[in-house]
């Protein structure tokens, strides 16, 4: 086992471990971290702690985080669009339908099984069994750019921008209506709906800071495609933001209306651009996708404001 120490600061004092836990160390889950607390792998003083212990300013918390267990996913020849990749790391163009790991209802044919299948063994294995290698994730039906970490080195370096916000991670979508504003950010934070909780809201108890920057590309009768850049990364921001903001976007099932948009089956929603600093050498690395066919076929459909 490896051995990691984390000082808690003063925002987090008075927090329950387990989610202390899981705001300091990079891609742990709630659940994750309930798992390692149960099987005595954290500590303060040498002695052992419960999920309900209160953190307090100060407190300096050893973690013995455990090995990788084999991996029961299985590798699947399922072809992969690789917009860069070297011995460290890839980034890979997902397409708009594919869930990235393993979970109920899902147990095959993901980003995942795709991964085995041309990486091997070569994952990073911070994030376990079911997201070998996986560093951030975007909805089954969100397309475009997401990074994958080749071994542990690099998973935990690119962690650590995702975690200071100087990981560029850039979207486009399609959203309902007209923006006010050709411009502007949404500061709002999001954490689990208070009543149904498959879904994300904007809400203060049990959140996350959250932040969305936004730009109008193009209006159309209607519907309005903007430019959507992320500093913060929380679970769904851009579809609860938008939404938040009285525009969601164009089909998205569960945060926007009910009627359908037409020519969608799934959100209008793609991460265009990613950038990072390399890792190994420190380079700079910015890669941007073309928009996918989907998106481009919805835009031909709408009838741009000017020509009203």
């Amino acid at each position: 086992m490896k051995q990691q120490y984390i000082t808690v600061e003063a925002e987090h004092a008075g927090m329950r471990l387990d989610k202390c836990l899981s705001l300091n160390v990079a891609d742990l889950t709630r659940s994750a971290a309930e798992r390692w607390i149960a099987d005595g792998l954290v500590t303060k003083g040498g002695s052992t702690l419960n999920k309900s212990y209160r953190c307090a300013e100060g407190d300096r918390l050893e973690i013995c985080v455990p090995e990788p267990v084999p991996l029961l996913v299985a590798a699947e020849k399922i072809p992969l669009d690789i917009a860069y990749e070297d011995d460290d790391l890839l980034v890979v163009n997902k397409p708009r339908g594919m869930v990235v790991h393993p979970a109920p209802g899902h147990p095959d044919h993901t980003l995942v099984n795709a991964l085995l299948a041309h990486c091997g063994a070569s994952l990073s294995g911070i994030n376990g069994v079911l997201r070998p290698g996986i560093l951030h994730r975007i909805d089954k039906d969100t397309s475009g750019l997401l990074i994958v970490a080749k071994n542990d080195f690099a998973h935990q370096k690119l962690a650590v921008q995702i975690k200071d916000h100087s990981f560029t991670r850039i979207y486009e979508a399609v959203v309902h209506g007209n923006l006010k504003e050709d411009h502007g950010t949404v500061d709002a934070p999001v954490g689990r709906h208070p009543v149904d909780r498959k879904k994300m809201a904007v809400t203060e108890k049990h959140s996350r800071n959250a932040v969305t920057h936004y730009r109008v590309l193009e209006r159309y009768r209607g519907f309005t495609h903007v430019q959507l850049k992320l500093e913060t990364g929380r679970t769904h921001q851009i579809r609860v933001h938008m939404a938040y903001l009285g525009h969601p976007v164009a089909g998205d099932p569960v945060y926007g209306p009910k009627r359908a948009a037409p020519g969608l089956n799934g959100q209008c929603l793609h991460a265009r651009v990613i950038g990072f600093v390399h890792p190994r050498d420190g380079r700079y690395i910015e890669l941007t996708s073309e928009l996918p066919d989907y998106f481009v076929k919805f835009l031909h459909r709408l009838t741009p404001l000017q020509d009203f």
